[in-house]
């Protein structure tokens, strides 16, 4: 079994120390998907959405929380992120996210790329939720990573 590094000796939580760690470019892709009514799935398309443009919302949110992963999950460092890209595939029955995170630095980015996939999908939910409240936000997952000690992974 692989050890969990946010764990110490005594099992408790602990934020890992990667000092020692050298600098690498990192990359990570996260995706899901939020289903919803025809109705709200082509309003989404449109841009009919009463709140706005849902889908340059979307983009915009996912990239503002790729930023501020450290502030959401207790352990993650801070991240100098050199890009994140949101891909947002909208289709009859609902609205696909891709999200891409980058970075040159000691700890991966996958975090990141989850955080802005799913954060991405919450903002649709929000922009379309009087049309459609009963929208459902899935297989949010990690599709690859690059860099680091551990080496590349793909799904």
């Amino acid at each position: 079994m692989t050890e969990l590094t946010h764990l110490d000796e005594s099992g408790a939580a602990r934020m890992v120390d990667i000092a020692g760690k050298p600098v690498t470019a990192r990359e990570a892709v996260a995706t899901g998907r939020i289903t919803m009514s025809p109705e709200a799935a082509a309003a989404i398309r449109a841009g009919a959405i009463q709140k706005g443009d849902a889908l340059a919302t979307a983009r915009i949110a996912g990239i503002m929380a790729a930023k501020r992963t450290a502030d959401l999950i207790p352990l993650c460092h801070p991240l100098p992120l050199t890009r994140v890209a949101i891909d947002l595939a909208p289709d009859a029955a609902g609205v696909t996210v891709t999200a891409t995170a980058a970075t040159e630095g000691k700890t991966g980015v996958e975090m990141e790329a989850l955080t802005a996939a799913s954060v991405a999908l919450l903002t649709l939910y929000d922009m379309a939720k009087a049309i459609d409240k009963s929208m459902v936000i899935n297989d949010i997952r990690l599709l690859s990573k690059t860099g680091g000690k551990s080496g590349d992974w793909s799904a």
